[in-house]
């Protein structure tokens, strides 16, 4: 286990939680637990808690032009086996699990193209084949078209494929998340911010206001801490005796990683190898470096790891309010 703090947004790493993580400005906590194994899901949602600090301000992005947002590439985990979600990760990786009728991939990059980017890496591992099928065979799913057998043509007509750029990338059955971006470092502008996200996860994230916030502080990387969602209630005690009990509480107590990274191209010197674990070497090297920061997000975030969290998201997409649904 390692543990860092965040003092004013940016994490610094710490040896350990204790005494001396009673910091000033009140402090943020990250401890990183567990190892998951090569060719596991990644421990994506888990590694990094952090806990409570002021509410940070909204960040201007009035002077961020369209340019700008429009040549960042975003580059989406989806290698991982997704062993705890088994039910359906035997048949399919976890990005291509539907939710609502599309896959999980579709609503992640919906939310990124909201804010207008469009220009896709995908990381494929597991089962990849069918995510390189799933992309190849996109825009004639998604449009009316005529085949014309004597000379092989295709005209399509009508369409309501988006228009996105998608590079699907096989970075290694084994792989972990580390490598799994090392693995696609050629296809990324050397001089330019980058985003990554796993793509098991969704939230109404402000992407272009993460976007100013990383702009302004100029480290080399950024991440979405989220409040867990909440899962148990809680009970009131007074001495021995259970005197209330309260619903689930949600939007409280420590943050965790929540992935929709803004990264420099550089933060993959860090990563060594295809067993390299971002979330445990490159991000412990970068707090300890104070090159880590931390967009607090206080809005809706959900993975989806399990069957059960697979079916809150289906109930919250077929009750026609989803909140990550930012899109139109």
């Amino acid at each position: 286990m390692f543990s860092v703090r965040i003092r004013k947004g940016v994490i610094a790493a710490l040896p350990s939680i204790g005494p001396r993580s009673r910091m000033l400005v009140p402090p943020l906590i990250l401890a990183c637990q567990g190892t998951p194994s090569a060719g596991t899901a990644p421990a994506s949602w888990h590694p990094i808690v952090i806990a409570q600090t002021k509410t940070q301000p909204h960040w201007n992005s009035a002077n961020l032009s369209k340019k700008d947002i429009k040549t960042m590439k975003v580059v989406i985990l989806a290698g991982g086996v997704g062993s705890r979600l088994s039910e359906e990760t035997t048949l399919r990786p976890k990005p291509l699990v539907e939710i609502g009728g599309n896959p999980m991939i579709w609503h992640i990059m919906n939310i990124y193209a909201h804010h207008g980017m469009t220009d896709f890496i995908v990381c494929a591992g597991y089962k990849g084949y069918m995510l390189k099928e799933y992309f190849a065979n996109f825009v004639l799913h998604n449009s009316d078209f005529t085949a014309d057998f004597s000379d092989n043509s295709l005209q399509f007509h009508s369409r309501t494929a988006p228009r996105w750029r998608v590079t699907v990338i096989d970075t290694g059955q084994g792989s972990m998340t580390g490598g799994r971006l090392r693995n696609i470092r050629h296809h990324l502008d050397a001089d330019e911010s980058f985003c990554m996200t796993y793509g098991d996860g969704v939230g109404d994230i402000d992407l272009t206001a993460e976007l100013a916030f990383h702009r302004s502080h100029g480290l080399k990387a950024t991440m979405c801490a989220v409040h867990p969602p909440a899962r148990f209630g809680a009970i009131i005690t007074d001495g021995i005796h259970v005197t209330a009990f309260s619903e689930k509480m949600s939007g409280e107590g420590p943050r965790i990683n929540g992935g929709f990274f803004i990264l420099e191209p550089s933060v993959i010197d860090l990563i060594e190898g295809d067993d390299t674990i971002w979330e445990a070497g490159p991000l412990e090297q970068l707090a300890s470096e104070g090159q880590l920061a931390a967009y607090e997000h206080n809005g809706f975030w959900q993975p989806m790891d399990t069957l059960r969290e697979r079916h809150q998201l289906e109930e919250l997409w077929r009750s026609g309010a989803a909140p990550w649904k930012v899109w139109r």
